[in-house]
């Protein structure tokens, strides 16, 4: 198997000339992310994921997370450890506000490292995943107490987040939800119930994970017009920012997912676990909206980055294997790269990519342009076209071929 070879140079090429990056590098807040900046950043990005992250793939899917005997979930080997390395290197927090402690570089180019890694080992790449997505949440609608608890752990990586929306009675329908939410004398609210598929649900990766969760509060409407979104850390925050006690959050057992063992896919288990409200009580679809969209478009990338991934693959295998004699060619053999079938099926390959890579980030771009724009009927118009966009992407992105 081949080593990943990161397709800067298609990446840059993208940027200046499909997608106008230069145009979003010149918007108010993004002055010191020009495009000869942000190259030489992914140059050195995509030096740590191939030599970092990528040989760490094949051994995390093969060893997989376990699940101890008293509950805790310890990831594959090495994966703790890189973790530290891609903290320390602040990947994560490039296009994270200034304010919590990121780079404030666009979103553009978080989706681009985003692409990175998920090459290298998709499996690792899905706690940042769901981790930014949570941050973005709590950008949105999360008070300034709970933004200056969470966040600058969760912006520079020390802390992960998830999200948890389904349940084994309910499945894709949110809606049917049954968690309650009850409030405590306090002001917080006591979490009770059960969500599955929760991706990076529990680790050995950092010192604590922030569920943001879905659950009803007493006498709420039924449906999804009933539906709350709290905060549901694993360990309680003390008010000096240290951590406290467990939380009433267990992991009951984790799921198998086919070429992603690594990641620890787990049923969770809350018992009056400790949770604080984001924003309004009923309003948790509109906050979850906001990770989910985050998702949607990374699950976009995610089908750039491993089409890219399968595609040096097959490359490389085509340029090695010998088969037959190719039209013209001397000898015994033909590498069967020579035959016009395999450079069609490999041309189409790359010329998909491409189109896919050309398309996520031009709705990146859109996102970048609705929030830092300083033309308020531009901003609007680009809201929209990262609402039409978005479905696309992920649509595209992880949809079969024909």
């Amino acid at each position: 198997m081949n080593e990943y070879q990161p397709p800067i140079a298609d990446i840059a090429f993208a940027l200046e000339h499909v997608v106008g990056y230069p145009d979003i590098a010149a918007l108010p807040g993004f002055e010191h992310a020009d495009l000869d900046t942000v190259v030489e950043l992914l140059e050195q990005c995509g030096d740590f994921m191939a030599e970092a992250v990528a040989p760490t793939n094949r051994q995390g899917d093969i060893q997989g997370s376990q699940l101890q005997p008293d509950g805790t979930v310890v990831t594959p080997k090495g994966f703790k450890e890189l973790y530290q390395q891609y903290v320390e290197a602040g990947w994560g927090s490039v296009p994270l506000p200034e304010e919590f402690g990121g780079g404030g570089f666009p979103r553009t180019i978080g989706l681009v490292i985003q692409e990175l890694m998920t090459s290298a080992n998709m499996a690792f790449s899905l706690c940042p995943l769901l981790t930014q997505g949570a941050i973005e949440a709590l950008l949105h609608y999360g008070s300034d107490e709970l933004k200056e608890r969470y966040l600058p752990p969760m912006v520079s990586g020390e802390w992960t987040g998830t999200m948890n929306l389904t349940e084994p009675q309910a499945g894709s329908d949110v809606g049917a939800l049954t968690t309650r939410a009850v409030k405590n004398d306090d002001g917080s609210y006591a979490i009770t119930g059960q969500k599955i598929f929760i991706t990076y649900g529990d680790h050995d990766m950092a010192d604590q994970i922030v569920h943001l969760v879905l659950a009803r509060t007493p006498g709420a409407p039924e449906g999804t017009r009933g539906i709350s979104c709290f905060i549901v850390p694993k360990f309680l925050v003390n008010e000096d920012g240290s951590l406290g006690e467990r939380n009433g959050v267990k992991t009951v057992s984790l799921e198998h997912k086919m070429g992603i063992h690594g990641s620890p896919t787990c049923v969770l288990s809350y018992e009056k676990a400790t949770g604080y409200l984001i924003g309004e009580e009923n309003k948790g679809m509109r906050i979850m909206f906001i990770m989910m969209n985050s998702a949607r478009l990374g699950v976009g990338v995610q089908g750039v980055a491993l089409a890219e991934r399968a595609y040096q693959q097959s490359l490389s295998y085509a340029q090695e294997r010998l088969q037959g004699v190719a039209l013209g060619a001397t000898g015994t053999s033909s590498p069967i790269i020579d035959f016009p079938d395999v450079r069609r099926m490999l041309l189409t390959q790359r010329a998909s990519i491409a189109a896919l890579r050309y398309l996520t980030l031009q709705d990146a771009i859109y996102v970048d342009r609705s929030t830092n724009d300083p033309d308020p009927a531009v901003r609007a118009r680009a809201d929209e076209m990262v609402g039409i966009l978005t479905p696309i992407c992920k649509s595209f992105g992880t949809g079969p071929r024909k």
